[in-house]
């Protein structure tokens, strides 16, 4: 199917839009949709929705912009950006922002963060993500991913969604941060776009 058949919602959509622009300035960002032939979102009347392809084009437009190791910078700092702006949104609904939330300990803390976030994309978004956990790893697997939608690449590149998973365990933590990696991305040849993360924290 085509990527205009699933969607972010307006919303999502403009926070990711946001934390990209507190990253590379509104004349840095401007450019980047230009470029990647997205000007409609440049409209004074907000974007309805985010069609899958061309949320992926953002992070392709990156890697134009600064090459492929510069463009991975540029995401991950923008998806840890975003998170920011998805909270305000979207904090309420999630449960996470409550005193007996932030009284829990932090292995129950991950676990109920990740529940909340996934099923937020699940419910509120075309974004399918799967949680499993083992004694020492959470796994988030996204099996219709728009961060490589349409795309071919020789590694993972979903950036933006590494980033901000890394601001979201660092929220959620008080401030702890956890390796985060993706090991495998629909674009490179991989079933689900497989994050895995550490519930131990580096620090």
């Amino acid at each position: 199917m085509s990527g205009g058949s699933f969607y972010y919602p307006q919303k999502m959509g403009r926070a990711l839009l946001a934390g990209m622009e507190e990253i590379l300035s509104p004349n840095g960002m401007r450019h980047a949709l230009k470029l990647g032939g997205l000007e409609n979102m440049l409209q004074e009347q907000p974007v309805q929705k985010f069609p899958f392809e061309s949320i992926s084009a953002l992070q392709t437009t990156l890697e134009l912009i600064y090459g492929p190791h510069g463009g991975r910078g540029v995401a991950l700092r923008a998806g840890r950006a975003s998170f920011k702006y998805g909270l305000k949104e979207y904090g309420s609904m999630l449960g996470l922002t409550e005193s007996a939330f932030r009284l829990l300990a932090l292995p129950n803390k991950l676990h109920a963060g990740a529940r909340a976030f996934a099923e937020l994309f699940n419910k509120h978004t075309d974004q399918i993500v799967r949680v499993t956990e083992g004694e020492n790893q959470i796994i988030w697997q996204i099996e219709r991913c728009p961060l490589c939608w349409g795309r071919a690449a020789e590694e993972p590149i979903c950036h933006l969604a590494v980033g901000l998973i890394q601001e979201a365990l660092y929220w959620v933590s008080g401030g702890k941060v956890f390796n985060v990696e993706e090991t495998e991305c629909r674009a490179a040849g991989g079933a689900t776009c497989k994050i895995v993360i550490d519930k131990t924290p580096l620090t």
